[in-house]
């Protein structure tokens, strides 16, 4: 027996629309079949008059829920469900430095999680990281990209959509251009380049920027650095983490009406995203987390250790600093989904999963719908 559903929604954000409008959905067997604006032909069996968005798209995520998805499939499971209760309908798993050996066992040990639905793919965050700019990364297994490892990530293009390269390393262009060429994307970051060779590399196919600002040189006025290179590209997309802590609010606010739909925002969730302060681990360095923020325990800087937020979390922070629903949703939906090559996440639309979650005005989430 078929399961059906007809939801009227008084403010939907339909496919590619600009703003929240009024839309119908059907729905049969958990998948959109036909959508419409305005009112439905009919009795709907579903009436929200709150603002619906699409599930939204994590595409740097490290864990939750006290797990990390470096620890296998059931600690992915277990991150993946702190982040589903909480709006976030599809996850890029970002995996830190390790041991080569080991880090692709992880991606191996992740391949039966690899839906397109929920874990949609795979992040590398590491090893190819400037060591002065390594943040939480175990120092001692930075390396510098080799054709052989390049050749074993290109090979897994399947699963890993994105991979995070300081360009200045050397062979880092070859392997952004072969990234780039295989269908991965190639995202600068934890670097030390200067304004020209982070040019360079977007000439050779970078394409993102992971987490703008953190972990690469600020931008001065005589030495601008990656960061006005990234920003000044239309070709490349640029995360951000709004937590309140990674970036300032107003720069993180002011960054996101400047990109537009290049922008992305990301939580670079830890272990403790979903649950409160205390004693963690990334990539088997220790984290303490105090007042929400996770810091290296044992680094004399203590380096920012990932975030312990949800994406709507973001969203609600975006809202709260003056920028559109429509615009903060938008950069936790479709433009991380686009910038992916997502096609089976981050829209309403038809032939999509019905998982849709309600806001109020304000950006606060309210809860998930869910028809399956």
């Amino acid at each position: 027996m078929t399961d059906r559903w007809a939801v009227q929604g008084e403010a939907v954000l339909l496919g590619d629309e600009a703003d929240f409008i009024p839309a119908w959905l059907v729905v049969e067997d958990g998948l959109i079949v036909r959508a419409g604006t305005g009112r439905f032909p009919g009795s709907p069996d579903v009436t929200v008059c709150l603002p619906l968005a699409p599930g939204l798209v994590d595409i740097h995520c490290h864990g939750g829920g006290g797990a990390a998805f470096a620890d296998g499939p059931e600690a992915a499971r277990t991150a993946l469900a702190a982040h589903l209760d909480r709006g976030t309908s599809a996850v890029v798993a970002s995996l830190v430095t390790a041991d080569w050996e080991q880090l692709m066992a992880q991606v191996e040990a992740l391949r039966p999680l690899v839906d397109g639905q929920r874990l949609v793919g795979l992040h590398l965050e590491g090893p190819w990281l400037a060591p002065g700019k390594r943040g939480a990364h175990d120092p001692a297994k930075l390396v510098s990209p080799t054709p052989e490892q390049v050749a074993q990530v290109v090979a897994r293009a399947d699963l890993v959509r994105q991979v995070t390269i300081a360009p200045e390393l050397p062979g880092a262009m070859a392997a952004i251009a072969a990234l780039s060429q295989a269908g991965v994307v190639a995202a600068i970051g934890h670097t030390e380049a200067d304004r020209a060779t982070t040019a360079a590399a977007i000439a050779a196919g970078a394409r993102g920027a992971t987490h703008l600002f953190n972990a690469m040189p600020e931008l001065a006025h005589r030495a601008p650095g990656p960061v006005l290179a990234l920003l000044s590209d239309p070709r490349v997309v640029c995360e951000l983490i709004l937590d309140g802590h990674h970036v300032d609010p107003e720069l993180a606010l002011a960054t996101l009406r400047l990109l537009g739909r290049r922008a992305v925002l990301v939580t670079d969730a830890m272990a403790a995203a979903g649950l409160g302060d205390g004693a963690y681990q990334l990539g088997g360095l220790p984290v303490t987390v105090r007042h929400g923020v996770a810091r290296l325990t044992d680094d004399p800087g203590h380096a920012i250790a990932g975030s312990t937020i949800r994406l709507a979390d973001a969203v609600a922070l975006a809202v709260a600093g003056g920028l559109p629903l429509a615009r903060a949703v938008a950069a936790a939906t479709r433009q991380p989904a686009d910038h992916l090559g997502l096609t089976t996440v981050g829209r309403i639309a038809v032939g999509q999963p019905a998982e849709l979650v309600e806001f109020d005005w304000e950006g606060r989430f309210r809860r998930v719908l869910r028809f399956d």
